[in-house]
């Protein structure tokens, strides 16, 4: 596998990540609504949902890393 190949993987995790976490707050933000659950749980969702968001952006910032380290 090239570097090439082996960025664009994680490119693709990456993105797969801040997908995935964007539906499955959408989700649970609609069956928190539906199922009128109190205010706190939703907030923990809410905040699950940025530590997820969070990760995402600190897989980009590593593979921007990586990319910067491998450019020579």
């Amino acid at each position: 596998m090239t570097q090439d190949e082996d960025f664009q993987r994680q490119g693709r995790i990456v993105a797969l990540v801040i997908a995935g976490v964007g539906l499955a707050w959408v989700i649970v933000t609609g069956l928190g609504a539906a199922l009128d659950w109190s205010q706190r749980t939703r907030a923990f969702f809410d905040l699950a949902a940025l530590a997820g968001f969070g990760t995402g952006i600190w897989m980009i910032y590593g593979l921007w890393r990586m990319r910067q380290k491998n450019k020579d």
